[in-house]
């Protein structure tokens, strides 16, 4: 089960953990608005296991037919209504509906933000009952990623993930409080950058933020809060000791602690509010047809995860679930993992940061364009931009993949500024980082060219690829058509990579993957060896992306099967990603 502190940053220590057993009821009528589910008319004899979804095994139930509305009832108690109560939701899917003691407390739309409410003024002392509807549907406008729209599974679509499946919490906090914050590092200057949200309570009231390292300290700063939004700039380097700036590197991961406090400035300094949160200063760009970390060109050793688990589907079964994953796919001499078509859990994120793996954090895909598909995925992808910004571990934004949602961007104009309108809204929020659009062929503006191919063999790679101005002009297609930039649109010197490939299968499993399957291991290490080898000897070609970790439900194109156990020899793996050519 979930237990740790559900969000990493701003952590605080009065917080309870409402995952574990809740009722639960179908409505397939869509009559428990009317009916008063919200208040003492709840039907029972169901529960459920939250935060897993009623699809999987963990939940309790199991059951994977479609259920278009579902409900949740827990009760909690309160044994003090001083401060002010936040109810959290890690990620409810598809629209969240949210009674307090049959109050109405808000809603929210979109399966992979995070939200809250605050909930004080609907307590009481004692028994409190906490309600949730949750609506979802087979619509493609809604972002999905790669969930099933149609009543069986198929290729590498799965089965839906209906209501809660991410951790559900309380935290007691005070009226006078930080609500966001935003760390950007400047590794040239050797400074950090601090842009702090409170409350109207917090208003002439002091911000006090201590910055330490390894348990010594840093550096500290004290502002005076005139505005709900103060910004200020800390030196992380002192004059007696130029040169302690430590920088954050997959090798060494190297993270600054904070803690934020929000004082009052009566005799004595009483603190109203304390959070902690960390840091890593890095910095990632493009430069000359590289991605540079830190100043220095970076070579990425990508694999493709797409976060799912045999009992609990999209839902980490554990902490230790969640740390296992990093740690092999290090143990296979991987730098960075491609999250897939999902925004992973904040303690997953977390642990890139401790841990030094590199993460590319890609929008879950819509799969029509219109005007509610423009609408649902750009709302979504700002909350998810901003809720994951100060993790340091994540230098890459994901926004568009394979054409999904947009399916006519060659040609389609209005298709094309739909992408290049969330290039420049994602870099309006995050200039800092780097942000793909249309992974995979047909590019409009975007800072790396991400090239899809799942030829088989190494030699196609080497007679196709050679000659990089063809493809990046479109001279020639790839991957048996593909283009690489959409029609009206010029290379500009990005540094190019091979973003998918290989999605290996053996002949001797049941289910779905790429091209024809193989026949021993022997025959899947030759076969990665040669496509691997292929890729990294091309001059130009800057990194690249193996499909996958591990097998998912039908797709059965991984390194690892679904319960994690090796497929093939990792070490044999390790040694061909990590061997120089």
């Amino acid at each position: 089960m979930l237990k740790g502190y559900p969000r990493p940053m701003l952590e605080r220590a009065n917080w309870v953990n409402l995952n574990g057993p809740w009722q639960f009821a179908f409505d397939d009528e869509n009559i428990g608005e009317t009916n008063g589910y919200m208040n003492d008319a709840f039907p029972a004899g169901m529960e459920i296991q939250v935060p897993y979804a009623y699809e999987s095994k963990m939940s309790g139930i199991d059951s994977q037919e479609i259920h278009n509305n579902v409900w949740y009832r827990r009760e909690v108690e309160i044994d003090d209504l001083e401060g002010r109560w936040i109810l959290r939701f890690e990620g409810v899917d598809y629209v969240a509906k949210v009674w307090v003691n049959g109050k109405f407390a808000g809603s929210h739309q979109g399966g992979y933000a995070a939200f809250s409410f605050d909930v004080t003024d609907f307590l009481i002392i004692g028994t409190n009952t906490i309600t949730l509807k949750a609506e979802d549907s087979f619509k493609a406008t809604q972002p999905r990623g790669k969930q099933r729209w149609k009543n069986s599974v198929y290729e590498c679509w799965y089965i839906q993930t209906t209501g809660i499946w991410k951790t559900v919490w309380m935290e007691k906090v005070s009226p006078a409080r930080v609500t966001y914050h935003k760390m950007t590092p400047d590794i040239d200057q050797g400074t950090i950058r601090f842009e702090v949200d409170v409350t109207d309570q917090a208003l002439g009231k002091k911000l006090i933020c201590q910055v330490s390292l390894k348990g010594q300290d840093i550096v500290a700063a004290e502002v005076e809060l005139l505005e709900n939004q103060t910004v200020f700039d800390l030196s992380l380097r002192s004059k007696e000791m130029p040169f302690t700036l430590k920088l954050w590197w997959p090798h060494d991961p190297v993270l600054y602690d904070v803690v934020l406090k929000i004082v009052d400035d009566q005799p004595g300094d009483r603190v109203l509010d304390e959070a902690k949160t960390y840091f890593g200063m890095r910095k990632i760009e493009t430069a000359n047809g590289q991605v540079l970390l830190n100043n220095l060109p970076l070579y990425q050793r990508l694999i493709l995860d797409q976060g799912y688990w045999k009992d609990s589907h999209l839902t980490p079964p554990s902490e230790e679930a969640m740390i296992k994953d990093i740690e092999i796919i290090k143990e296979a001499g991987y730098n960075g993992l491609r999250k897939h078509e999902k925004v992973e859990d904040p303690r997953f994120h977390y642990l890139c940061d401790k841990m030094g793996m590199l993460l590319w954090c890609e929008m879950p895909s819509t799969y029509v364009f219109n005007d509610d598909a423009i609408s649902n995925f750009s709302r979504e992808w700002v909350e998810i931009v901003r809720q994951n910004y100060n993790h340091p571990s994540i230098i890459t934004w994901t926004v568009i993949n394979e054409s999904w949602g947009v399916p006519e961007i060659y040609t389609d104009r209005h298709q094309q500024l739909f992408t290049e309108g969330m290039y420049y809204l994602t870099k309006s929020i995050d200039p800092m980082r780097l942000v793909m659009v249309n992974e995979g062929w047909e590019h409009t503006v975007s800072d790396i060219v991400g090239l899809h191919d799942y030829h088989e063999w190494g030699d196609y790679i080497t007679e196709n690829y050679t000659d990089k101005e063809a493809i990046v002009t479109n001279k020639i297609p790839f991957n048996g058509g593909k283009y690489a930039m959409a029609k009206g649109y010029e290379y500009k010197g990005q540094p190019v990579m091979n973003t998918e490939y290989g999605g290996i299968a053996f002949a001797d499993e049941s289910g779905w993957g790429y091209g024809r399957q193989v026949a021993s291991e022997e025959e899947f290490i030759k076969r990665f060896d040669s496509l691997t080898t292929a890729f990294k000897k091309l001059p130009y070609n800057m990194g690249y992306c193996f499909t996958q970790v591990t097998d998912v439900q039908q797709e059965i194109n991984g390194l690892w099967d679904i319960d994690r156990n090796p497929k093939v020899d990792i070490e044999k793996i390790r040694e061909i990603n990590l061997r120089k050519v």
